[in-house]
């Protein structure tokens, strides 16, 4: 029987992974913004029902109404880097569209570049099937978003019936120790989240000084990208840097004239972000990552700076 529900169960998770994977989502969720459910039960006389209630409410409210309040501010920001983006783009697919010839060896990329065309034309030129393919998934998206939302409030609501079910599956002997282990990883967990939400703000903080001092465009949404790729290791860093480095290229400074030519300035200026990126980011990950989740996991610097 036991390896029947367990057949039946591994094909439900298959059959119906999307299903599965918008649960995680919610659970993860409900998980993040529970200490705030946790806090209001401990300090106050609230009743569970009516803590999740604010905290759930509270949280719809803010994920509504600060995109809404800061749409205006960076719109244009966003439209300025978006077409940056763009134009780097074209003018990478150019550059590929001819052979390139470094000393004695000459690479032929034209279908790079022909890929990389096409792909900007599906993107921006959709034919009407696909606007309706993409009315369609959007459809879908919205109906998924609407499940995430009842599914977080149904975990946050039952969160503490479904954490004693959980632990109630082991042996009778265990549940104590699986009580006392799932009350330490919980607090590792939260220790780590708050260090990289403080992580990501003061990244996010000084990236966008340094963009605005350097007088790149749309430094605000560059400090907003940097902060959040900080969740990547490596990658995101790298792709947030790339993405200022090309602005900078494409827009140069609005202060700063190095040269006559708008070309070469751009350049001097590209070069110089990428020197304070390099300075910020090892200055990121040899001192301040170091101290924050320390802080956070409360353990030596030193430690971290290893394991990290």
């Amino acid at each position: 029987m036991g390896i029947i529900i367990f057949i039946a169960v591994i094909a439900l998770l298959i059959y119906a992974s999307e299903a599965v994977k918008m649960l995680v989502i919610a659970a993860f969720v409900a998980y993040l913004i529970s200490p705030a459910v946790s806090f209001l039960t401990e300090r106050t006389n609230l009743t569970r029902a009516a803590a999740v209630n604010i905290v759930y409410f509270s949280a719809l409210v803010l994920m509504v109404g600060v995109p809404s309040a800061l749409t205006p501010i960076f719109f244009d920001e966003i439209q300025l880097v978006a077409q940056d983006l763009l134009a780097l783009s074209q003018e990478f697919s150019k550059f590929l569209s001819e052979p390139i010839r470094l000393g004695g060896v000459v690479l032929h990329l034209e279908q790079v570049g022909e890929s990389l065309a096409h792909l900007q034309e599906n993107l921006l030129t959709p034919l009407p099937e696909e606007a309706l393919e993409l009315l369609e998934a959007t459809s879908i998206n919205v109906l998924w978003v609407l499940i995430i939302l009842v599914s977080v409030h149904l975990f946050m609501s039952e969160w503490p019936r479904i954490r004693a079910w959980l632990i109630g599956l082991a042996p009778e002997s265990y549940q104590p120790e699986m009580s006392e282990l799932y009350n330490r990883l919980r607090n590792v967990w939260m220790a780590y989240l708050r260090g990289q939400i403080v992580l990501m703000v003061v990244v996010g903080v000084a990236f966008t000084i340094a963009w605005a001092a350097l007088g790149i465009p749309g430094a605000l949404v560059l400090g907003v990208i940097a902060g959040l790729f900080t969740l990547v290791p490596d990658v995101g860093p790298t792709l947030a840097a790339a993405i200022a480095i090309g602005v900078a290229l494409l827009e140069g400074s609005t202060w700063i004239r190095l040269s006559d030519d708008p070309v070469m300035n751009n350049l001097i200026v590209a070069g110089i972000t990428l020197a304070v990126y390099l300075i910020l980011i090892n200055l990121k990950n040899f001192f301040v990552r170091p101290i924050i989740m320390g802080r956070s996991l409360h353990m030596n610097e030193a430690l971290i700076f290893v394991a990290i």
